[in-house]
């Protein structure tokens, strides 16, 4: 079995190469595998279309490598609208929403966080945190290393400007 690092090693640039940005790759599964590709068009957009047509073309480049010697099954798949937060630059874009953030180390005795992102400094992200019991809430700058995972919050100002990029898009189209 290919390590992760081998499997993204050959499918990052295929992605790239495909005119798309990948967003988040895992493989999980303990006996029949899935290898998720998660990623998405420059515009944030990701269709039916759009994965397909990228399922086919990682899957050419796994067939040919063939780094994951078990069965596996192949998910290609936007990243949603209450999408993680993957890369520095996810910070900067979604700066104003709210998201969940969980760290590798505690901070002010919290791991588990949840709070609007202010964005990005540096090597740093910005996060006006909600407090305990949501009381008030405080800016903390974290590392982006020590972020273990984050996602963005489903709320109505996220689904709104998700519409009007859709809108935006589709009359681009016509």
């Amino acid at each position: 079995m290919g390590s992760p690092e081998l499997i993204e090693s050959l499918v990052a640039p295929a992605v790239e190469a495909a005119g798309y940005r990948l967003v988040r790759l895992r493989l999980l599964g303990a006996k029949r595998k899935t290898l998720q590709v998660m990623a998405e068009r420059a515009d944030g957009q990701m269709d039916v279309e759009d994965c397909a047509k990228l399922s086919r073309h990682i899957s050419e480049i796994l067939d040919a490598a063939d780094p994951i010697t078990d069965d596996y099954d192949l998910e290609v798949s936007s990243p949603g609208i209450d999408r993680p937060l993957t890369a520095p630059e996810d910070y900067a874009r979604f700066a104003g929403h709210m998201a969940r953030l969980e760290l590798f180390s505690a901070i002010n005795g919290r791991k588990r966080l949840k709070g609007v992102v202010i964005g990005l400094d540096k090597e740093d992200v910005l996060v006006d945190v909600t407090g305990r019991e949501g009381k008030g809430s405080e800016r903390l700058r974290l590392p982006f290393h020590e972020i273990a995972e984050a996602k963005l919050v489903l709320t109505d100002k996220l689904i709104e400007e998700s519409l009007k990029a859709r809108d935006l898009q589709s009359k681009d189209k016509t």
